[in-house]
């Protein structure tokens, strides 16, 4: 670990606006569940989860766009939360919190139905079988979601693999959700949508190697 990444990790644990809970952090801190609107944000507006949002671009683009809406990046590693935070911080976005936490442990951080809405934007798609169960929408990940989410909540996933995005529609159907709209090439689709549009490093990267990006919204009701 370099001495850049423990800076980073010495000044995340001072930001207000960023809870950790991870194996490094103090067992004894109390979890966030069902205290998010009341007790964090301050306010009853709509919560948005971004899943492994990495440095926070995709989550900072919709506060800055959705101003009445509150938003949680969510990632394990802190150097990447760490330059979503810092702007966060300079741009004085109230309706943004971070959390350093396993995804697959979501329910321990959240109540039942206690979000409104999930964003998975350019996750790692674990291309070997063997692997698959990791992938953010498998069966075990998606249990996790149903639960966090009230019955109008959905699910936006983005992504440049084929493959994963035809696993998520599969996975979905078997699991019982409802694809509510499926855009294989959004920039050929969709070009002018203001939401699907928004463009991460990754996602810039990906364009410009010719790369489809493909995008799914779904629910579970």
């Amino acid at each position: 670990m370099t001495v850049n990444k423990l800076e980073r990790f010495a000044e995340v644990a001072e930001f207000d606006h960023v809870i950790e809970h991870t194996d490094f952090q103090n067992g004894g801190t109390a979890k966030p569940k069902g205290m998010w609107n009341k007790d964090i944000f301050g306010n009853q507006n709509p919560i948005t989860l971004e899943l492994a949002c990495g440095t926070g671009a995709y989550t900072l683009e919709l506060a800055r766009r959705n101003p009445n809406r509150n938003y949680i990046g969510i990632d394990i590693k802190g150097a990447r939360i760490w330059k979503g935070a810092k702007q966060a911080k300079a741009e004085s976005l109230d309706n943004v919190r971070f959390l350093r936490i396993f995804i697959d442990h979501l329910d321990e951080y959240f109540a039942e139905n206690e979000i409104d809405e999930i964003w998975i934007t350019f996750a790692d798609p674990f291309p070997r079988a063997g692997d698959r169960s990791n992938r953010l929408t498998s069966p075990k990940f998606l249990r996790l979601y149903k639960y966090v989410l009230p019955i109008a909540g959905n699910v936006h996933f983005k992504t440049d693999d084929k493959n994963f995005f035809r696993y998520t529609c599969q996975m979905v159907t078997q699991f019982g959700g409802s694809i509510l709209e499926k855009v294989e090439d959004i920039y050929l689709k969709q070009p002018e949508n203001k939401f699907l549009t928004i463009k991460t490093t990754f996602e810039k990267k990906h364009l410009q190697n010719g790369k489809m990006i493909s995008y799914c919204k779904f629910s579970f009701f």
